[in-house]
């Protein structure tokens, strides 16, 4: 890239002190390792769960040079190149940067919708996150962490909410936002990020509606289950900080909404079809959502999007795949259908490999293999090689139902993300 890499963090950290103030909490060297291995730790650690908050170190995937880890790293040199000064990643007018300079040749290929921006910026967050990276340590992409999450710090209004409230899918942008700053917290344990990490799971309390779920809005009356798997997401995080911190003998230092997992549970029971296992959007068995004017081209039938938020969602709150009928028959489904890109077939669903790989790496066993390969091959081949960083050098092009909306800032994140599985996320419970 055309910034070179973080030698001397002097500067970094006169820059961070400005902005932040005086955060004089513990450093590590890192080249691609945890920040700070005594939150969570890699493979689980204390919390005893799924997030395991290390870095690239795990030989499944970290190992310098092997396909996951390059994939990831170029990944990660796109999304750096293409933040902008403020800290945002714009979904539609991302081209416009070059770490952090005017580009002499903006590019306008991939560009999303700019109210998704909050959203991007959050998911994004995450693939640094993923790797072990935060504002900490002697690592290329400490500016870059930094200066996101006071982005997001800087959206956030008086009841939590991250970003502006302009369409009714606002929700979404919290959701993905949330999980960047308490896993941010998580892996830090810094008070720059506590009380932004509390009013986001606040704000998350504030809008589920009684006894089930989420949609657009606060307490909207009727749920989803694509936005409740996000929330999820962000509250199965807090619970982990807090077990970790209850494990030292400490308070748990985030309050959570005691009744959500309860209500995704009632949700998801509400949504699975019994008989196939299959998890509906907003009606049971129904399978995902699509935009109106994009389901010939993207058919329902090509994804098992909701049903692979129902099976993480599952396992995550507790119930063991081994045991699980729905989780068997969820994961059945998942497994006759891994990822294939393939342009012309409308296969293409990156929110579904994402949430499919999350899940299916819980289940286990054959299963797993069988898709992790295919989640490879899909994944890994389709990363764009040419031109610069500056350019399209790892990103991927937003192909899938949502590509229109996220771009390609969307499409890049999630992609990394999926490389990510083997190593971010420890088996809650162990299989046959």
């Amino acid at each position: 890239t055309n910034e070179p890499e973080i030698a001397d963090t002097r500067d970094t950290d006169q820059e961070l002190a400005e902005d932040f103030g005086n955060d004089s909490g513990p450093t590590t060297g890192m080249i691609a390792g945890p920040s700070n291995n005594a939150v969570i730790g890699p493979g689980g650690g204390a919390g005893g769960g799924p997030f395991g908050r290390g870095g690239l170190r795990d030989g499944r995937s970290g190992r310098n040079g092997s396909p996951r880890h390059d994939t990831i790293e170029q990944g990660l040199q796109w999304l750096k190149a293409h933040q902008s000064p403020s800290g945002v990643w714009e979904a539609a007018k991302f081209g416009r940067w070059c770490n952090g300079e005017v580009a002499e040749r903006p590019s306008h290929d991939g560009v999303g919708k700019a109210m998704y921006d909050t959203g991007v910026t959050g998911l994004a967050l995450c693939t640094y996150l993923g790797a072990g990276y935060t504002n900490r340590g002697r690592h290329p992409y400490r500016a870059t962490v930094a200066r996101g999450l006071r982005y997001l710090k800087n959206t956030q209004d008086p009841e939590g909410c991250f970003g502006a409230r302009a369409s009714s899918s606002y929700i979404y942008n919290h959701a993905t936002a949330s999980l960047a700053m308490v896993e941010a917290y998580g892996m830090t344990n810094s008070p720059l990020y506590k009380p932004s990490a509390q009013r986001a799971l606040e704000f998350i309390g504030l809008s589920r509606n009684p006894y089930y779920a989420w949609r657009y809005g606060v307490k909207p009356g009727d749920n989803d289950t694509s936005v409740a798997g996000w929330m999820m997401m962000a509250i199965k995080s807090a619970k982990l900080t807090n077990a970790d911190a209850m494990s030292r003998g400490r308070e748990a230092p985030l309050a959570v909404d005691d009744d959500a997992f309860q209500g995704i549970e009632a949700w998801l029971d509400k949504m699975t079809d019994p008989d196939s296992g299959r998890v509906g959007y907003m009606t049971r068995g129904s399978g995902p959502a699509r935009p109106r004017e994009l389901v010939d081209r993207f058919p329902a039938e090509k994804s098992e999007a909701m049903t692979a938020v129902g099976v993480l969602a599952r396992v995550f709150m507790g119930e063991d795949p081994r045991k699980s009928e729905e989780i068997r028959l969820g994961a059945k489904l998942l497994e006759g259908l891994p990822p294939s890109w393939d342009p012309a077939d409308g296969s293409i669903d990156m929110y579904y490999w994402y949430y499919g790989a999350l899940a299916m790496h819980q289940v286990g066993g054959t299963p797993w293999k069988t898709w992790s390969k295919a989640l490879d091959k899909a994944v890994i081949q389709s990363q764009r090689t040419d031109g610069t960083y500056c350019e399209y050098k790892g990103s991927w092009d937003p192909l899938g139902p949502w590509g229109e909306d996220g771009g390609r800032v969307y499409s890049t994140a999630l992609m990394t993300m999926c490389m990510q599985v083997y190593h971010r996320y420890d088996r809650v419970f162990g299989t046959r």
